[in-house]
């Protein structure tokens, strides 16, 4: 396929981890976190670590909204289907997410609930369209990447007088994350990872721009290389940040240039500003509480708002004992350090998060192969 297959070309590969070899700097050690879940996908898939030097270490991510999707924001879907009686929309993968009681949205819906999976913001608002003798709620989550559908949606219902059309608004924004990880480091109560760079997202990237991380490689001196989801975007990524850590520079750059620009989608900012406003906090699965770091529905639409609709009251609730999850997001563990990956933990049956969503770190591990980490390691 044109402008796919030459970014999966693998004789460039090679020449690129040829460059990484000859200018990784032997006695120096990179530690790089690619914070999407897009990007370890990627890694996984594509085998791009094995390509890396030895002393080049990727570190995964909080980058994927479903695994950072804390257990009690599933407590109130699932509370507002089984108790409210709504019916409830939203993404595949957000359906299999432990919640507490041993529970899932998924569960839930073996349980009586009227719980649905659509492909997006719209479908449901169709669906509340299709149905106005019941309430809709649209479980909405991700980051900036899928914020503008549900503000589209949010408007769309405003102007259709729709009385039956509500959100539960979980999208969480990338820069106070990235910010959080920088500051934690070495924290030993919420540790995160030492880190010298990060590979920054690519669809977060094309509505925000790259602007927003240069206070990051300012404020932290700490690089950042935007990159696309191909194998060759990645590790020419990593080979521009070598090569940034090796000159002492501290910059955003950005290999993406085919979708992303310094001031991104302002038609979609926009949007997002006129139908969301900021909370004061909250919480992230595995980093905890984050101030100004997620968004809530302005008080424009409020009427639009399912946690002021059905006076909801959110309590958190802790993550499984044996799961890594947090500690995995953070970047300070791997999947294979955890005990119940690839055991108790798979896909099919999992216990955490990361290992529900394709973009998890360890839902990535087990399905390209990594899984035999767990294996050698047990023998």
């Amino acid at each position: 396929m044109k402008y796919i297959d030459e970014f999966r070309d693998g004789a460039l590969a090679q020449q690129l981890a040829a460059r990484l070899a000859a200018e990784a700097e032997p006695r120096r050690e990179y530690r790089f976190m690619e914070f999407c879940g897009g990007h370890t996908h990627a890694i996984s898939r594509y085998g791009v670590a094995d390509l890396l030097p030895a002393n080049v270490r990727m570190i995964h991510g909080p980058g994927c909204p479903v695994c950072v999707l804390p257990i009690g924001r599933v407590d109130l879907a699932i509370r507002l289907a089984l108790e409210h009686g709504v019916t409830l929309c939203t993404y595949g993968d957000t359906l299999r997410v432990p919640a507490s009681d041993q529970l899932s949205l998924l569960k839930a819906k073996a349980r009586g609930a009227d719980i649905r999976m659509v492909y997006s913001a719209a479908d449901a608002l169709k669906l509340a369209q299709a149905q106005p003798e019941r309430q809709l709620v649209f479980l909405a989550i991700g980051f900036e990447t899928t914020t503008p559908p549900t503000a589209l949606v949010v408007r769309e219902a405003a102007r259709l007088g729709l009385t039956n059309f509500s959100v539960l608004c979980c999208h969480v924004l990338t820069p106070p994350a990235i910010r959080h990880i920088l500051d934690a480091a070495g924290d030993e109560a919420q540790a995160t990872a030492a880190i010298d760079g990060f590979v920054g997202p690519a669809h977060v990237s094309i509505v925000i721009g790259s602007d927003p991380y240069a206070r990051f490689a300012a404020a932290y001196r700490k690089p950042v290389v935007i990159a696309g989801f191909e194998p060759l975007d990645v590790l020419q990524a990593i080979l521009m940040l070598v090569r940034q850590i090796n000159d002492g520079r501290a910059e955003v750059e950005n290999e993406f240039t085919r979708a992303v620009t310094p001031a991104g989608n302002l038609h979609a900012q926009a949007l997002m500003d006129e139908v969301f406003a900021l909370r004061e906090s909250f919480e992230w699965r595995g980093l905890g509480e984050l101030p100004l770091s997620a968004l809530r529905l302005s008080d424009r639409y409020a009427a639009f708002d399912a946690e002021r609709r059905f006076a909801l009251h959110y309590t958190p609730v802790a993550d499984h004992k044996l799961c890594e999850c947090g500690a995995i997001l953070r970047g300070i563990k791997r999947p294979q350090d955890c005990r119940i990956f690839g055991t108790v933990c798979t896909p099919e049956s999992p216990v955490g998060s990361c290992m529900v969503s394709s973009e998890g770190a360890c839902a990535a591990h087990y399905t390209y192969g990594r899984f035999r980490d767990a294996g050698a390691r047990a023998a």
